[in-house]
This record gives C-alpha cells, sequence and structure tokens, in this order.
C-alpha cells in the first residue's frame, strides 16, 4: 500500500471523481452509513458546493431490516445529511426475507428500491460507494464461482440498470483512503458487523486479502486484473456483434421469423467458440422467459450443438429436429441446417388448476 493510499482525498481530486456527473439533473447517493457511503455523501456534498450550478443531491438509506442497529444508523446519516445541506430518504425493504442466498436477495432490494427513490427525485443516476477493495473481492468471488470474461471484469464504473445509471465514482479509490478522509473531516460511520461475519463469502474472503497481498495479489493488483480482462470482454463484444452481421448477410434473402433467431449451423460452426457462445446467450436471453441463461448451461449446450453439426445432417431426420433442447425459457432446435432460437411454452406450474375446472 503506498502513502496515497493512506492519505485524505482533496477537494481537487474529489473533482475528478464526480466531474462526468456534472451535468445530470440530480443523482441518489446510496449511503448505508458505513464509512465508504459516509465518505461518499461528504465529498459529493463538498464537490456540490463547489458548483455555481450542479445536480441536486438526494441521500437514501435502505433499512434492510436484518439487523436492529439499522434503524438508528438510518437516523444518524439523515442528521448528518441535514447537516450538508442534502435531503434525505429512508426506504425499508418490507416482508418475508428469504432463509438461504439472503446477501443476494438484500442487494436486489436495495437497488430496487433505489431505483424507485431515482425516479422520484427525477435522478439519471444512482451513486454507490463500491472502492477499489470492493472490486478485488468481487473478482475474487466470481473466479472461485468459475465466471467467464464478462463476470470476471467485475463492477464497471458506469452501468445500466432499471433503466437508471449506476455510478460507482469510487470505484479505483482505496478503502484507507476514505477513512483517512474522514478522520480529516472528524466524521463519524457506522460499524457493520456483517462485514465481518465468516457465514458469507465476501467477509471469508475480505480475511484473505493480507495474505494474498503478501503473494503479490493486492488489491491494486487485482483491480488491475479486472481491467484487463474487461478490455478483452470488451473486444470479444466487438466480435460477436461483427458476427451477428456475418450470419445475417449470409440469410439475405430469406425473411426473418418475427420472435425467432435463426443461424445457418455451417456458418455459425465456423465462428470461435466464444463467439459462438456469445451468440447463443444473447439469443437465449432476449427471448427466454425464465431470467438470464446460466453459462455453464450455456457452455454445455453449444457442445450438444457442435457435436450435432459436426456428425450431422444438414436436414432433420423425417421432418424432425437433430437436437431440441429448451433452457432458461428458450427453445432451442437444429433441423434443415439451421440453429432456431425461440420462446419456450410456458410451463405449466405443478397443482395449478385448470380453467373451468
Amino acid at each position: 500500500m503506498s502513502d496515497d493510499d493512506n492519505s485524505p482525498i482533496s477537494a481537487r481530486a474529489a473533482k475528478r471523481l464526480f466531474a462526468e456527473l456534472k451535468a445530470a439533473p440530480a443523482l441518489v447517493l446510496a449511503v448505508s452509513g458505513g464509512p465508504d457511503s459516509i465518505a461518499l455523501m461528504w465529498l459529493a456534498a463538498r464537490w456540490r458546493r463547489s458548483l455555481a450550478r450542479g445536480p441536486e443531491l438526494t441521500v437514501v438509506t435502505v433499512d434492510h431490516g436484518l439487523r436492529a442497529e439499522a434503524a438508528r444508523e438510518a437516523r444518524e446519516v439523515k442528521r448528518l445529511a441535514s447537516e450538508l445541506g442534502l435531503t434525505h430518504r429512508t426506504l425499508r425493504w418490507r416482508g418475508a426475507k428469504p432463509t438461504t442466498g439472503l446477501p443476494a436477495a438484500a442487494r436486489e432490494a436495495r437497488y430496487r428500491l433505489l431505483a424507485q427513490a431515482a425516479r422520484s427525485a427525477g435522478a439519471s443516476h444512482v451513486l454507490t460507494a463500491h472502492t477499489r477493495d470492493d472490486q478485488a473481492e468481487t473478482l475474487l468471488m466470481r473466479l472461485l464461482r468459475g465466471s467467464g470474461i464478462a463476470g470476471l471484469s467485475a463492477m464497471a464504473r458506469l452501468s445500466t440498470r432499471d433503466g437508471l445509471v449506476l455510478a460507482r465514482p469510487l470505484l479505483d479509490v482505496p478503502k484507507s483512503q476514505l477513512i483517512a478522509t474522514l478522520k480529516r473531516a472528524r466524521i463519524g460511520f457506522a460499524d457493520d458487523p456483517t462485514n465481518r461475519d465468516a457465514a458469507f463469502t465476501r467477509p471469508r474472503l475480505r480475511a484473505l486479502l493480507p495474505q494474498l497481498a503478501a503473494e503479490g495479489g493486492d488489491a491494486r493488483t487485482l483491480v488491475r486484473l479486472s481491467a484487463r480482462l474487461a478490455r478483452a470482454n470488451a473486444a470479444v463484444e466487438v466480435l460477436a456483434d461483427g458476427a451477428e452481421r456475418f450470419l445475417r448477410l449470409r440469410d439475405r434473402g430469406d425473411a426473418p421469423q418475427p420472435g425467432v433467431r435463426s443461424f445457418e449451423a455451417a456458418a455459425f460452426a465456423s465462428l470461435p467458440e466464444e463467439v459462438r457462445l456469445r451468440l447463443l446467450l444473447r439469443a437465449i436471453d432476449a427471448l427466454g422467459h425464465e431470467g438470464p441463461a446460466e453459462l455453464g448451461k450455456v457452455e454445455t449446450l453449444l457442445a450438444a450443438l457442435d457435436q450435432a453439426i459436426a456428425v450431422g445432417a444438414r436436414a432433420s431426420r423425417n421432418g424432425r429436429p437433430i437436437l431440441k433442447q429448451t433452457l432458461a425459457g428458450a427453445l432451442i432446435s437444429l433441423a434443415g441446417g439451421r440453429i432456431h432460437v425461440a420462446p419456450a411454452p410456458v410451463r405449466r406450474r405443478r397443482g395449478a388448476q385448470k380453467s373451468g375446472s
């Protein structure tokens, strides 16, 4: 860790962090009360005061209802927001909580509530306080799950969700620098014990980071790897775009079927494996109705398609598809020398009553 990693963020540096957001009409700041988000709020408020005209800032705290201390922490955020001249709202995640997959469910609920608050405030962006440390932890989590190149690119500085832009202005900033900033400003912050709870994956990986750093795998190195993978992922996306145009040109003169994506099997098979995989993913996610397809399942499907194309025949046997599978609410088939992807029939839920019964 360099000396800069322990130095407070200057006003000039803060201006650079938020510069691309200057023209936004309004911004929502996601502030939980921990050091990262409190620093985000304080830095954003200082930046906004330096502008003659700038976006309206609304601070939003999401109380997940999982800890007794959360309500008090939300009140403390409101107090500090008021001192900084910022509007504050507390939103609560109501209803039953899942017994498994709680962190992911809480994250989905948080983003849903933040999106609602942003629309209410007329905000174009939701700002979160993800740091360089979070980026490194995310890379490790996805690496252990066997993610592909897109997943290992980790978090982007700007991304879209629910029609809004998610901005992470602190993504290149180490957590230690945010804490140094708050200490200099004499601003307190909450300590969430779940950040150290070994029952969850992220805290367990966080505890390993010092050992990885001793071997040269510190947060800076991991984030550099993530950036390089993001660069490679962007290049493959360009190749996939070109492959889609190539396949459409091969089909020139053939009227496409509405609601169906169709590829000439031989032309599809000539493309690099990663490109073929992405074309399948795009088609399944566009036409399926059961959420994003799992990468591993699409890989298995691609292997089956490749094998069927290699052995076979360019026409169906007795008019029937050589291969026919459903995945993520999409129906994928190989027949007549073509691959077809279409919405699959909606599966009837067990126990559902027949109409008129």
